[in-house]
Parts: C-alpha cells; structure tokens; sequence
C-alpha cells in the first residue's frame, strides 16, 4: 500500500522555507527567552555551570620530547567476562610548553584544542596523594606537647 507524502508530513511542513534548519539553525533554539526575533545572549546566565571539559589524572612517562610529555593514566574497569576490575592503562601525549615535568611526576591532562595529531591534553601540574610532606607542613608544637627531641635533658 503506498501512502502519499502529504498523508505522511502535516501541512505545515510543506510549505517551501518553512523548516528552521534549512540554510543553518535558528537564533532563537539556542536563547533562553521565548522571543526569536531577540538576540542570543553570548553569555550563560550567572546560576548555570557547565563542565564540560574532560580531565584525567596520571603520571608522566616519557619526557624526552620538547614541549610533549607522555602521560600514563591508570583506571579501573570491569573485565567484560569475569566482571573483576582490572587496571586499564592508556598513554596521552600531554602539551608541555615549558618542559617543567619530568619522569614520576603526577599531572592532570585538561582537554583542549587539537595542539597536533596525538596531542589534546596541556598537562597541569598537582600534588600526588601519596607524595612526602614538606617539614613546613608539619607544626611545631603538636597539640601543644613538645617533641621528644625538643624536651631538655
């Protein structure tokens, strides 16, 4: 049985230009306001946060390239068999503009626009969660009693 394309489509879709999506989308979907002869604002409004970059968290590899880091980062995933979370291992080449890291560092990847063909991550520098305290993190008197060091003899 063949139905005809006016059965198919409502009569207002007929009409030639009618469509908001022909020659480019329409102003007025991406606004907030219900008004489409309104600009769009290119400003989100002040209570709207949207994260959308991706970052990931790994430690550095290879840094024998100018201005490139490898970066190893380490996750956890479900094996599809067995079910057992497995470490799953996969190198980024990171942007390195001024060659601060080096082998063991623990960086953060930020994505960004393409730098090259295998580089869209700048790596930013971050603490390790398992990096040794500085001295100058520890107070002197904890709690108020002295070390045994500092105690008289």
């Amino acid at each position: 049985m063949f139905l005809s394309s006016s059965f198919l489509h409502p009569p207002s879709l007929l009409k030639p230009n009618s469509s908001q999506f022909l020659h480019g989308s329409s102003p007025s979907l991406f606004s907030l306001t219900k008004n489409p002869s309104s600009p769009p604002s290119n400003s989100p409004p002040s209570s709207l946060s949207i994260q959308a970059m991706k970052k990931l968290q790994g430690r550095v590899v290879c840094a024998t390239s100018d201005k490139t880091v490898a970066v190893e980062v380490v996750r956890l995933a479900p094996h599809p068999k067995y079910k057992r979370r497995v470490r799953i291992k996969k190198k980024y080449q990171a942007h390195d503009p001024e060659n601060q890291f080096k082998v063991g560092d623990f960086v953060q990847l930020e994505k960004s626009r393409p730098i090259s063909k295998t580089k869209t991550f700048v790596a930013v520098a971050v603490t390790a969660k398992n990096a040794p305290k500085s001295l100058d993190d520890v107070p002197d008197d904890l709690l108020g009693i002295p070390l045994q060091s500092q105690q008289p003899v």
